[in-house]
């Protein structure tokens, strides 16, 4: 659905995209992270026409972006962070008069509005002053518009940022029903989100792509160095002797929990696996064991550690 290759935008004195590749396939949801000013919303502009790159291509469901914008837009649906909707307009004529420009006929438009506002839960209120609705109601509204002439890609743009949880679950629930029928490129800055609704995520950052990956692949990756924790019944001295000396373990912590029992915080050598080592250790001195885990990264954990030491662009 979406092909870039060594795509770069230019500004005076900075490089906003620098030299990015990347592929999005149909039917894919895709979480795209970076930290303000990595160029994020610069591409989104780039891949939905709205302004063209200095160098490279872009492609969107085999239609070049700078060569094709028409039949790119007549495919995307884009919704920006700052959602340019019509406040003093209701909800359906709104929506009418958005379908109606995007070169919907009056019956398919009326249709499509139809569908979009039973899709986006709005039926209730499309006869209500959009300037009268809540932020959550709004972004639904934002939602309906980038969908209501069907397209193939949908990029939201921030879709969550100022609503209450409530609001956001809702709206993550829409985007991953939309999943099912469309291809999702997503920014936010809220990272658990893109854990729940994402299948695959692209972090940038200085206008460079740093990951491009599952992230359970990505959490796999980072996890080659996690550290072990182990809870087992017996002295510090013996655990001590026991595991201070293996090559396999570079740092060792031994603390008391409680009765027998002690914590063992194993951080192993570069690449190394733990787990099936302190069992192994704890079965040969028959001592009880009743906790063995290894410490697992969250999205947030993997942001940070690729983006670490860089400097936020202003």
């Amino acid at each position: 659905m979406i092909e870039v290759r060594d795509l770069t935008k230019r500004y005076p004195g900075r490089t906003a995209v620098n030299g990015i590749s990347f592929t999005v396939g149909r039917g894919e949801i895709v979480g795209f992270l970076g930290p303000n000013g990595a160029g994020k919303s610069t591409t989104m502009r780039i891949l939905a026409a709205f302004m063209p790159g200095t160098s490279g291509t872009a492609r969107v469901a085999g239609f070049d972006v700078f060569h094709q914008p028409d039949e790119v837009r007549q495919r995307i649906g884009y919704m920006p962070e700052n959602n340019p909707i019509h406040l003093d307009m209701r909800v359906r004529e709104f929506l009418k008069f958005r379908a109606r420009l995007k070169r919907l006929g009056w019956r398919r438009s009326r249709e499509r509005v139809d569908t979009v506002l039973q899709q986006c839960g709005l039926v209730d209120v499309q006869k209500r002053i959009i300037g009268q609705l809540s932020k959550g109601y709004r972004q639904r509204v934002g939602l309906a518009d980038a969908l209501v002439h069907e397209p193939d890609l949908i990029i939201l743009d921030e879709p969550t940022i100022g609503l209450d949880p409530h609001q956001i679950r809702a709206v993550r629930a829409l985007i991953k029903d939309l999943g099912r029928k469309h291809t999702v490129l997503l920014s936010t800055h809220i990272l658990s989100e893109v854990e729940m609704t994402c299948s695959r995520v692209l972090i940038l950052n200085r206008g460079e792509i740093l990951a491009a990956d599952t992230t359970a692949n990505l959490e796999k990756r980072l996890s080659l160095d996690g550290q072990v924790v182990a809870e087992i019944a017996a002295p510090a001295a013996a655990l001590q002797d026991a595991f201070r000396d293996l090559p396999e373990v570079e740092r060792l912590d031994i603390s008391p929990v409680e009765g027998e029992y002690h914590r063992v915080a194993l951080t192993p050598q570069a690449g190394v696996d733990l787990r099936s080592l302190v069992f192994d250790v704890a079965q040969e001195h028959q001592w009880r064991l009743r906790e063995l885990t290894r410490s697992r990264h969250t999205l947030e954990d993997i942001f940070v550690h690729l983006t670490r030491g860089k400097k936020e662009e202003p």
